[in-house]
């Protein structure tokens, strides 16, 4: 099989190269000399996800269709930390595009079921009581179309922007608790009151 390269990056220095080719490495070039520096290996499928830290020129993150999210330490060629996309009862979920945020302190990835994955650097202790599913209850609500084609939620009649904050929901529809509504934006100064839907 012929090799081919299907994605290319820069480190934010611009001293390397970094290439994913089709037979599920990442090579590591110098930039100035064209000297391959490292291969990396711990991808299972190819790879379309190349995204350099925004400062920190050693690190680089990978993300393919395998599912795997890797961190690697571009100076040593060692991989740091690594994430499987693994979806329960669907297998793995490929993932399409990853973006470090400008502080470089998170990251985040999309996947093929439409999933957002975000992760961080530092302790997840803060995260540790947040409920595992989050839903908007005005998720999957259907839309139609004014006489000016303006869209509008079905239920309230108003447009989708125009809307109070919606309230967070399991994946059945029941409502969080008052801690939990206080994340949505408009909603972290409410009283207690108003963080509780009224259903019906």
């Amino acid at each position: 099989t012929k090799l081919k390269v299907t994605m290319v990056a820069w480190d934010r220095h611009d001293n390397s190269v970094i290439t994913a080719v089709n037979n599920m490495t990442l090579k590591v070039w110098n930039s100035f000399t064209g000297q391959l520096i490292h291969i990396l290996m711990g991808h299972e499928d190819e790879v379309f996800v190349l995204e350099p830290h925004p400062f920190d020129p050693r690190v680089l993150f990978s993300a393919g269709h395998d599912g795997n999210v890797i961190v690697w330490d571009l100076a040593r060629g060692v991989k740091i930390r690594s994430y499987f996309n693994m979806i329960e009862g669907q297998g793995h979920g490929a993932v399409f595009d990853c973006k470090c945020s400008p502080d470089g302190q998170h990251f985040a990835c999309t996947d093929s079921h439409g999933h957002l994955l975000i992760f961080g650097f530092g302790s997840s202790s803060k995260y540790d009581k947040i409920a595992d599913q989050m839903f908007f209850h005005s998720d999957y609500r259907p839309l139609i179309r004014d006489a000016n084609n303006f869209v509008l939620d079905e239920q309230t009649q108003q447009a989708p922007h125009l809307m109070p904050p919606p309230f967070l929901v399991d994946v059945d529809g029941n409502p969080h608790p008052a801690r939990y509504q206080r994340l949505v934006p408009g909603r972290e100064n409410c009283r207690e009151e108003q963080l509780i839907p009224q259903m019906g």
